[in-house]
Parts: structure tokens; C-alpha cells; sequence
């Protein structure tokens, strides 16, 4: 069984714990905060969503990245390395090309966590649009994915299944990816597309 942690507890963070909560799955959520501070509201989500610290959060297959963008490199001093582990990017930034070494902004993510295989992933929709049940009218919601490795993708797209989502794989980071970013005080042109898939 894959295990799941989000980390982040804002607004996408919480979002992403009722689409836990409404598939029965079990996900842990960690923030800066003590797991105390989060247990009421993991608790009001659903029993499925349980608060942990970051430490025992970690300890999870597959990470979902849902904290602002600056704060992903505290995240990853967490772990000595990141072997092994799926990390799903969430944020979102405006940074100039040249604050990212000129990079897509997941690639530059990337570079921070390294040994992990990064998906960016549930990040074009705003939080009110993920927290509500994605199946609407016999039609999916459609997620769009992308990453340089294919062999994480492919689970990646599966949990967006698991969740209700049709997931659409767009392709590596710097291609397909970069529709879904923001760039230089710019959005990608899919960026607030919401979109159904009538047949997952």
C-alpha cells in the first residue's frame, strides 16, 4: 500500500485532505506547527486525515508539496536525502526566470530535493476548485501532470484516479510543464483552465 503525506496545511494543503477524506484514504498532513495545532482541523476533515510532525509525515511514499514556494527548501533540509520518495509539486511562484537559474520552477524544486522523482501536479486550480467533489455531472475534473520521469508519473496519474480526477499527462517539466506554471509575473496558458473529462 502507497502511503501519503501532505505537507502544508493552507488552503491547497486542506483542499487536497477532503479529496483524501472523500476516497476513504488514509493521508498524513504536517506543517511548521506542531501535529496538535493541526489535529482539530485534520479531525473536522475527516478520520482518514491525520496530523503528524513533518519528522513522521516524512515518512511517507509519496509527498504532496503544498507550502508557499519559498518556504519548499526548509522542507527539504528535513530528510539527509530524499531516495525512493515521490514528491508532488503544488506551488506555485511569479519568481523571474533568472530567480530559478532559469529553470521551469519544478525543475529548480527539484534540485532541492534530491534522490526524490518530482511530479508537478494539482497546482493549476485554486484551492476552492480541488476541495469540492471532482466528479461533477458524470465528467471528471481534470488534473494536469507533468515531470521528467515517467516511472513516477504513472503513479501520479493513478492517486489522481484514486482521488476522482481525470489526470492529463502533459510531459517533461520544461515542455508541457510550463503551461501550468507561473513565469516572470505570468501564467502558463493552462493555469485556471477547469476542465471535464466526460470517460476517465
Amino acid at each position: 500500500m502507497m502511503s501519503y503525506a501532505i505537507i502544508g496545511f493552507g488552503k491547497v494543503g486542506q483542499a487536497l485532505a477532503h479529496a483524501f477524506a472523500r476516497k476513504n484514504m488514509e493521508v498524513a498532513v504536517a506543517s511548521r506547527r506542531p501535529a496538535e495545532a493541526l489535529a482539530p482541523q485534520a479531525r473536522a476533515i475527516g478520520p482518514t486525515v491525520v496530523a503528524k510532525s513533518l519528522r513522521d509525515a516524512l515518512a511517507a511514499d509519496t509527498i504532496i508539496l503544498a507550502v508557499p514556494f519559498e518556504e519548499h527548501r526548509e522542507v527539504a533540509k528535513a530528510l539527509p536525502n530524499w531516495n525512493g520518495k515521490t514528491v508532488i509539486d503544488t506551488m506555485n511562484t511569479l519568481a523571474p526566470p533568472e530567480a530559478l537559474d532559469g529553470l521551469p520552477s519544478s525543475a529548480f524544486v527539484a534540485k532541492a530535493f534530491s534522490g526524490a522523482r518530482l511530479v508537478k501536479g494539482f497546482n493549476h486550480l485554486i484551492a476552492a476548485k480541488l476541495a469540492v467533489d471532482p466528479i461533477v455531472e458524470g465528467g471528471h475534473r481534470v488534473v494536469f501532470l507533468s515531470g521528467d520521469d515517467e516511472d513516477a508519473t504513472v503513479p501520479v496519474a493513478d492517486l489522481a484516479k484514486q482521488l476522482g480526477f481525470a489526470p492529463v499527462k502533459l510531459g517533461k517539466l520544461n515542455e508541457g510543464g510550463a503551461l501550468v506554471q507561473g513565469r516572470g509575473g505570468t501564467w502558463g496558458r493552462l493555469v485556471f483552465q477547469d476542465l471535464f473529462k466526460k470517460a476517465q
